[in-house]
């Protein structure tokens, strides 16, 4: 049975997407830092650039960029309606498309809609599936949207699920029959590394061994790709097998691919035996939320929050560099949440020794 479960910490909610005990899909919702994706905005042509076959238009606060395809014959300083199709990620700022060639009133650039929410997101693909929540607040504000969908529970995310979706954290992940993955973003590309592990000292005819195990962790290799929300540019280093026996496996990695929603493509092998997979780029992959004083801050008060249900009673005290301070000020409804979900006060200190995203959690 598919089910959606949404574990609350401060500041955010984390999304899992499973089919009985089978994580299909992860997101995280944060409120106070939403992704931008599918945002629609009123902004000020900045200038056309031939050689990138693009505009640049002036948001609230980024830069993005409107392809010539979507915005032909825009002067510097027309005001134009665009939604975002692509998240800033990747040191880049968003990238936009046209909504409509209507003039709009005069005024700075603003927000005129949100676009949807990750639980949206998921929630679209999987038509009726059950919404279990553990936090009585975002049942309350998912309830307009959602309606008999929800359910409130004690606890959505039990001890594996949490295993689980930390482990997407790591670089590495294990793959069937003693393989393993290796995840190495790059500003232009994701590689894969897969190693061959057990498989490399098995017995008997190892080029068919070799096959075998690659061909069997195609589905959980995509599943990975799809959990981990890798986007763009993706090759795919298969165990120990020769350039020329690879393109074999392409028909089972295609299969594998296509259970993704996000309909990534493999679009063949290079002469390096490298599989290459273009999956399009939207809200921002997994390793890019995780990075950065924000995601550490909301990372400690988690952790802070889940040492006083251990140990209730106790003051909780974060200190952290200057920059996660300053992130999680910028976000109050996380401090909020903290208070509420906590019933104890949080005692937030700046420390300049301390380098960016360090946070020392403790209680007294």
């Amino acid at each position: 049975m598919i089910r959606i479960l949404g574990a609350a910490s401060p500041g955010e909610l984390r999304l899992a997407v499973c089919d009985d005990d089978t994580l299909l899909d992860y997101a995280i919702w944060r409120p106070g830092a939403p992704d931008g994706f599918g945002d629609i905005f009123s902004g000020r042509v900045i200038a056309r650039v031939p050689a990138m076959a693009g505009t640049f238009i002036a948001l609230p606060e980024a830069e993005g960029f409107l392809p010539d395809s979507d915005g032909p014959g825009l002067t510097e300083g027309a005001l134009v309606k665009a939604r975002v199709t692509r998240s800033a990620q990747g040191g880049k700022g968003p990238r936009l498309a046209r909504v409509d060639h209507h003039p709009l009133p005069p005024g700075p650039p603003r927000l005129l809609e949100r676009g949807p929410t990750p639980l949206q997101r998921l929630a679209a693909g999987t038509a009726e599936a059950p919404i279990l929540v553990d936090d009585p607040a975002w049942l309350t504000r998912l309830r307009p949207c959602f309606g008999s969908r929800l359910h409130l529970v004690p606890r959505s995310f039990d001890d594996a699920l949490e295993a689980a979706t930390d482990s997407l954290a790591d670089a590495w992940a294990d793959l069937p029959g003693g393989l393993r993955a290796g995840f190495f973003p790059t500003p232009a590309l994701t590689a894969i590394d897969v190693d061959g592990g057990a498989t490399s000292s098995a017995r008997g005819d190892k080029a068919k061994i070799q096959f075998s195990a690659n061909r069997a962790a195609l589905p959980a290799l995509a599943r990975q790709i799809r959990l981990r929300n890798l986007s763009g540019a993706i090759l795919v280093d298969v165990a120990g097998l020769p350039a020329r026996r690879r393109p074999a496996l392409a028909p089972d990695l295609a299969q594998a691919l296509a259970a993704d929603p996000a309909h990534p493509r493999l679009l063949g092998f290079t002469q390096l035996g490298l599989a290459e997979i273009l999956r399009p780029r939207t809200s921002p992959p997994l390793h890019e939320l995780l990075a950065g004083p924000h995601a550490a801050g909301l990372a400690a008060l988690r952790a802070l929050s889940r040492g006083l249900r251990a140990a209730p009673g106790q003051r909780p005290r974060l200190r952290a560099a200057p920059a996660v301070v300053a992130a999680l000020q910028a976000d109050p409804a996380a401090l909020e949440d903290f208070a509420r979900l906590s019933a104890q006060p949080l005692v937030l200190q700046s420390d300049p020794a301390l380098p960016n995203p360090v946070c020392l959690t403790e209680f007294f």
